[in-house]
């Protein structure tokens, strides 16, 4: 074929096919949706998804990698793809392939038998052995096993550098089955582990994507939304786009077409939940699910991250301390109905998250520094103090503590309802800031903790935000990031400023608030 002599022609064909994987891929042969086998040209979900390991290897000599993606984006090709290509160029390397199902196992092998088969003669290697479950290159001692994913444990006497796990959110008992794949892998540098998967609930996938969201895994969480996908439209003459449909598009930047698709994808499948989790916009829409109530509907955040709203007032800090286990330390930043950033560090003692928060106060001149005084912050307030910095600077908030507000009254007149406790308090105060407006930072791993927190109403009818230790019991990681962004929220009516709230004047005067 001309077009293949004309690519081979292009600098140094061997060195080109075994270092560059979108030069490989001209070479490889996939059966499309509909077709005969074509040339595999990597599309833009693919694209994104390469981009991002090949970053992560460069930084880490490693790949821990796991994708959350909507339907047919090709992410199980691209990872067959990638790997056959870094298992034809190494010898002595072993590819495992895990699906959720044998069909499923088995669809993949015969991917990367296609890739093989067609292959050109000079990039081909010698098979030695070619089974149901092997298949072995004899001269470059390297190869694949293919398995299921059992209740027994897959893969659990095998040795390999790289893995490719199918649709885990489908795996049985997949916290056991992780604990038995993972030790497969070998803990160094150039190993590859890519777990992929569509959502399937509220279930083991879902603790383990929130962990990874949380930093709280080797793994980085990688999302790969529907809208990648260049053949998800549809043009439909005299198409009318409804109200909800509208606000849909100008959130995420749809047009009329995709909105038409989207319709009526959600009539096949029968539900627009059903369709979130195969076709998720945001990872976390993937997860929605009329089981779980969040007191923050998700609807609230995500328009509160496409909000451009100009920066205004007193910077307000936000302080979630945590200790050296497996919560992070989150600060947020706020100015006026702006939060600007949030960060998140782990493993810092009382020391270190002092002087990051002194920094904070030194650089950024806040005037006021919320801190959770629970555990380890009390720590962090007393040192903070004793360096100088004022009461009125250094805000104690104590999440179990009661609320500064007073309960609203019956119609008898007496207290009844509102919040049963501080956080309880402040949760609501950011739920109301985002009913109106407020801007948020762009973040998955915000949302997810906004989204992430149930509640209850108490028999005296007061709200109580669902405690870090039921979330923990669920499985599902601490909110540290959302609880640093409710603390920007410690007064009912928000930043300590003139006008909006308090009418104190504070200044900044030899490093300390006064």
């Amino acid at each position: 074929m001309q077009w293949l002599s004309e690519l081979r022609n292009e600098g140094d064909h061997a060195t080109r096919s075994k270092n560059d994987l979108s030069y490989f891929a001209h070479f490889l042969r996939i059966r499309p949706k509909i077709g005969p086998p074509v040339t595999l040209t990597l599309n833009a979900a693919q694209l994104k998804l390469h981009r991002v390991i090949e970053e992560q290897r460069a930084k880490t000599g490693r790949v821990r990698v796991i994708v959350l993606k909507a339907r047919q984006l090709g992410v199980s090709t691209y990872v067959a793809s990638r790997l056959y290509h870094k298992t034809i160029n190494s010898p002595g390397l072993r590819t495992i392939i895990i699906g959720h199902e044998k069909r499923a196992s088995t669809n993949l092998f015969q991917l990367v038998k296609r890739f093989h088969d067609h292959l050109p003669d000079d990039l081909r290697p010698s098979i030695g052995t070619s089974n149901a479950e092997e298949l072995l290159f004899d001269k470059l001692d390297s190869g694949y096993i293919v398995t299921v994913a059992t209740t027994e444990g897959a893969g659990r006497s095998a040795t390999a550098q790289c893995l490719h796990a199918s649709e885990v959110a489908f795996w049985p008992d997949l916290d056991a089955q992780m604990t038995s794949v993972l030790q497969t892998v070998p803990d160094m540098d150039g190993t590859e582990v890519i777990l992929e998967t569509t959502a399937n609930g509220y279930n083991s996938f879902h603790r383990l994507w929130r962990k990874a969201e949380a930093g709280e895994s080797e793994f980085m969480p990688v999302f790969l939304p529907w809208t990648l996908a260049s053949e998800y439209r549809v043009k439909i003459d005299d198409f009318k786009i409804t109200g909800e449909e509208a606000k849909l598009a100008e959130l995420h930047g749809l047009n009329a077409e995709q909105i038409a698709w989207r319709r009526q994808k959600i009539s096949q499948l029968g539900s627009e939940e059903y369709f979130s989790q195969e076709y998720p916009l945001v990872a976390s829409e993937a997860f929605i699910s009329s089981s779980f109530d969040s007191f923050i509907p998700a609807e609230l955040v995500l328009r509160a991250r496409k909000e451009k709203i100009d920066a205004y007032g007193g910077l307000v800090i936000g302080v979630d301390p945590a200790g050296i286990g497996a919560d992070s330390t989150a600060i947020a930043w706020r100015r006026g109905h702006c939060v600007l950033k949030v960060e998140r560090r782990r493993g810092l003692d009382t020391m270190e998250v002092t002087g990051w928060v002194a920094k904070i106060i030194r650089e950024d001149k806040p005037v006021v520094v919320n801190i959770d005084v629970g555990g380890l912050g009390v720590g962090i307030y007393d040192r903070l103090i004793e360096q100088g910095h004022s009461r009125s600077l250094i805000n104690a908030v104590n999440f179990g503590g009661k609320p500064i507000e007073p309960p609203p009254l019956d119609e008898t007149g007496k207290p009844a309802g509102g919040p049963a406790n501080r956080r309880s308090e402040m949760w609501q105060n950011l739920k109301n800031a985002l009913s109106g407006r407020l801007q948020l930072p762009d973040s998955d791993s915000l949302q997810a903790d906004l989204i992430s927190v149930g509640y209850k109403y108490q028999s005296d009818g007061k709200l109580l935000l669902e405690s870090k230790q039921d979330m923990r019991r669920r499985g599902v990681p601490s909110p540290d990031e959302g609880d640093a962004v409710a603390l920007c929220f410690a007064d009912p009516l928000g930043a300590p400023v003139r006008g909006f709230g308090f009418n104190r004047k504070i200044e900044y005067a030899g490093g300390a608030y006064v």
